[in-house]
């Protein structure tokens, strides 16, 4: 009995280090977007500051880059029936960490050089917490987050 909770209590403790490592509900560092589908201009584009203090593998799934405790944007989304792409362009290595509406995590790297890319063919409504990290620890480097519904022309 002893040995069960000792599991039970030790899968707690990791299934919380890894959810309390991001602050879903704090405040967005750059910015909000309120976007419903077919919306315009396509692509929306973010100016931001890659990277932070923490490093993404903690949110498993083969996440990875070093990301800050808040995000960097908060994308409300109302989805219709396109696709939802969501990438980055940097002259850094940057990586992509996304919260979908159900509490999901998705993470990308290197998917057109240096570059991340996350897309959802059927995207659902809600908010997406989005994270824009560097692949390694270091200053924060300049990078530029898309949200479109058309494919990404690198």
């Amino acid at each position: 009995m002893l040995r069960k909770l000792c599991v039970a209590a030790l899968a707690s403790l990791c299934f919380s280090t890894a959810a309390s490592a991001q602050d879903i509900g704090a405040e967005p560092t750059y910015r909000e977007l309120h976007l419903d589908t077919n919306f315009q201009p396509d692509p929306q584009r973010v100016d931001l500051d890659a990277g932070g203090g923490i490093d993404a593998i903690t949110l498993g799934g083969g996440c990875a880059g070093m990301i800050a405790n808040a995000p960097d944007v908060d994308l409300y989304f109302d989805s219709g029936r396109y696709p939802l792409n969501i990438y980055v362009r940097s002259n850094a290595d940057t990586t992509l960490v996304v919260n979908l509406p159900n509490g999901e995590w998705i993470c990308s790297d290197d998917a057109e050089g240096f570059n991340p890319l996350v897309t959802l063919r059927s995207p659902p409504s809600g908010l997406y917490n989005i994270w824009v990290g560097t692949y390694v620890s270091g200053p924060l480097e300049s990078a530029t987050l898309y949200v479109s519904e058309i494919e990404p022309e690198w």
